[in-house]
């Protein structure tokens, strides 16, 4: 196993139930939360950010959203007093420049990975997350 907790943040819920397994068909991690609205998962990082058991070591965010898109998840969790380091991987369907260019401006986004995600593409993140610690 790599990490222990991954977050999926995305509102498609085939895609979260493809990624889930593929995530757990590669050993990705040990747990996997989902969430379909970006609100949520900012919700519960808030209410665990001081118990480090339950913060998750990846986030695997979907930037076209309803209610907070990716970017607005973004500016709000960088705000967050969590000590633990967080690996934020980007997984959209945007192939737009500007996107790419704008995911660089966050310390915490590790990689921005165009969907679909594949087992290549989860083992080049596993790779920084495990870089890091």
């Amino acid at each position: 196993m790599k990490n222990k907790l991954t977050y999926i943040i995305d509102d498609d819920k085939l895609t979260v139930k493809l990624t889930s397994r593929l995530i757990s068909k590669n050993e990705f991690c040990e747990e996997i939360n989902s969430f379909f609205n970006a609100q949520y998962a900012l919700d519960e990082l808030k209410k665990n950010y001081s118990n480090i058991e339950n913060l998750p070591d990846a986030i695997l965010l979907d930037l076209n959203m309803p209610v907070m898109d990716g970017w607005q998840f973004l500016d709000e969790f960088i705000l967050l007093p969590i000590k633990k380091e967080i690996s934020v991987f980007i997984v959209t369907s945007s192939i737009d420049p500007a996107d790419i260019e704008m995911s660089k401006k966050y310390d915490v986004v590790k990689n921005y990975i165009i969907k679909p995600i594949t087992a290549e593409k989860l083992e080049a993140a596993s790779m920084l997350i495990c870089a890091k610690n």
